[in-house]
């Protein structure tokens, strides 16, 4: 029988003998995969035999949830599905906080979930859970092996949904069923999955030009999407014809350039004014590759910015985000640069003569300049030992293009909104809407996997730098060199905004003690310093940059200075009834 031994794995003209186990392993070959995330453990021992030889290597991380956040992070970076895998039970379970972030950062991923052996099904035995149960409401599929012979097959079709849907699909195999012989043949990606779409319906994008042709003050959201399908620059096309604001939508601070002179920024909490101001009074918005989130469209800064009565044409891969929001004028279900090129051609074509918005535009830069004053400002402001602001404005300023940078959940992560700015797409990855704790720092260390030759920093504070911490040793093992800015302010300071707010300053569990971040990062092997003023952390931070080792900056901040209420929407001033708590009523402070 005929076989070629190739750089994606083994191609065979007809189905041949082999085991399960190899079967799966030359499938990730074929579809590019040279790494993957998890924690070892005996249910897949066979399998991970086959790794070193197939030129896949394994990455040994602390915590199964922080091998689904090194994989969202790598995806992000390079367009390609993450693949992760840990034991049956506790090793799977333990990735359900990372795997429901990604999925709802639409990132494709697989994770190759062993499950209790098939002769044991059901006895409740020694670390067995119904992981696909568990799994199917944040995943975009759970794919169970039925049959021995069906391995290969069923881990195909992990690959297509995940690409397809965008978002991490369950690979669930009994742990017996990596053992036997089968017949199979390996096939290649483009004999099984789709890699364009198109541009959809023709009438809408036509509808979308007699709109846009007609708007008199057009706006623009560019999403994520935008940026996974390499579309900025069609997108700046449209604006520029359009004399167009474009805003990026929350937490996706890359998927415009910042230097480019009809950029907005973000919106979103702690995003830009600027952004919102331009917004505000579009009689048009062209949103792309966004699903227009709730929490990333709702008011900020006591502004409702969110254009009420605007005609809204959205352009979405996924038909289960047109709409589902807000109402919408036109809907194109297709991907964001095909649909983006289309409709530049088509209102390049039914609008050539269009007058460049000199008044607007210039309106634009002068939002841009008042935003970045503002902020500016308000970082200079004193603190003791320091502004946490003024720490962001620091690092962001010393950011060099080429920079990844990740930031986590909680008051001073999401505040960075405000201060980060890129001019390159795949640069900014947030913990985004799932809102845990821990994103930053194994996100990072994915990232720098995916792109080696790009500075990577993670931005945490230091409740949410509890959560992931401990990787610091795989980034020593594995000589990955990220830097970890921890933004200290000694509390969970989200929280405690709401608690100085709203419950006039009764702070219950918001108050952090923990220990000398930069001492423990010395002592697993990395480099680690703390810092209190921002001329120590300029040199911290640029020495850092630079380095070949994983750092940790401990940044001294105020604890007191803080941002807005993350959950001003949910949030209402406390209401007592019984006497024994009548005191804790805001009506009798």
């Amino acid at each position: 029988m005929m076989q070629t031994q190739t750089p994606t794995g083994i191609h065979f003209e007809k189905k041949v003998k082999m085991t399960p186990s190899e079967a799966i392993v030359e499938t990730l070959v074929a579809e590019g995969i040279d790494h993957m995330y998890g924690i070892l453990g005996s249910a897949f021992m066979d399998m991970l035999d086959l790794l070193p030889e197939a030129g896949i290597e394994f990455i040994p991380v602390r915590h199964e949830q922080s091998a689904a956040h090194m994989a969202d992070g790598y995806t992000r970076v390079t367009g390609k599905a993450g693949v992760v895998i840990g034991q049956n039970g506790p090793g799977i379970t333990n990735m359900v906080t990372s795997v429901a972030a990604a999925h709802l950062a639409h990132t494709p991923m697989v994770v190759i979930s062993p499950s209790a052996g098939t002769p044991t099904i059901g006895w409740d035995g020694f670390q067995e859970a119904n992981q696909v149960s568990i799994f199917e409401s944040i995943t975009k599929e759970t794919v169970q092996v039925p049959h021995v012979s069906r391995v290969a097959d069923c881990l195909r079709t992990a690959f297509r949904i995940a690409y397809a849907e965008k978002g991490p699909v369950l690979f669930d195999i009994p742990r017996d069923l990596f053992f036997g012989e089968i017949e199979e043949q390996i096939l290649q990606p483009h004999q099984y999955r789709v890699t364009k779409r198109g541009f959809g319906d023709s009438a809408a994008l036509d509808t979308a030009v007699e709109l846009l042709k007609d708007a008199k003050k057009p706006a623009i959201i560019s999403g994520r999407g935008v940026v996974d399908a390499d579309a900025i620059e069609d997108v700046k096309n449209i604006a520029e014809h359009l004399s167009a604001p474009v805003a990026t939508s929350y937490m996706h601070n890359d998927a415009f350039p910042w230097n480019h002179e009809l950029a907005v920024g973000p919106i979103g909490y702690m995003g830009a004014k600027s952004a919102m101001r331009s917004l505000q009074d579009a009689d048009v918005l062209l949103a792309i590759g966004t699903r227009l989130s709730v929490f990333g469209t709702l008011p900020a800064y006591d502004i409702d910015y969110f254009p009420k009565n605007a005609k809204i044409i959205q352009v979405d891969i996924n038909h289960r985000n047109i709409a589902r929001t807000h109402p919408i004028e036109c809907g194109i279900l297709g991907d964001a640069k095909d649909v983006s090129e289309e409709l530049y051609t088509r209102l390049s074509q039914a609008d050539p003569k269009r007058p460049v918005d000199t008044q607007r535009r210039l309106s634009i830069k002068e939002e841009r300049q008042k935003w970045v004053a503002e902020i500016e400002e308000l970082a200079m402001e004193d603190g003791e030992p320091m502004n946490p602001r003024r720490a962001l404005l620091e690092i962001s300023n010393l950011l060099t293009d080429d920079t990844i940078v990740t930031s986590d959940i909680g008051n001073t992560s999401s505040t960075s909104n405000s201060y980060l700015r890129f001019n390159e797409p795949r640069k900014h990855l947030a913990a985004l809407t799932f809102g845990n704790c821990g994103f930053a720092y194994p996100a990072a260390i994915g990232a720098k996997k995916g792109n080696p030759e790009a500075p990577v920093v993670a931005i945490a504070g230091d409740g949410a730098w509890g959560m992931s911490l401990h990787e610091v040793s795989t980034a020593v093992e594995q000589k990955i060199p990220v830097v970890a800015c921890v933004i200290n302010n000694g509390a969970w300071c989200a929280e405690k905004k709401n608690q100085v707010d709203y419950y006039n300053n009764r702070f219950v569990g918001a108050d952090i003690e923990g220990p000398d971040f930069a001492e423990v990062a010395r002592s697993m092997g990395a480099a680690g310093e703390t810092v209190d003023n921002p001329e120590d952390l300029k040199r911290a931070f640029t020495e850092a940059l630079h380095s070949d080792r994983p750092t940790v900056l401990n940044i001294k901040v105020d604890g007191t200075q803080l941002a807005p209420p993350f959950r001003k929407d949910a949030l209402k001033m406390p209401v007592r009834h019984l006497d024994k708590y009548a005191h804790l009523d805001h009506r009798n402070w």
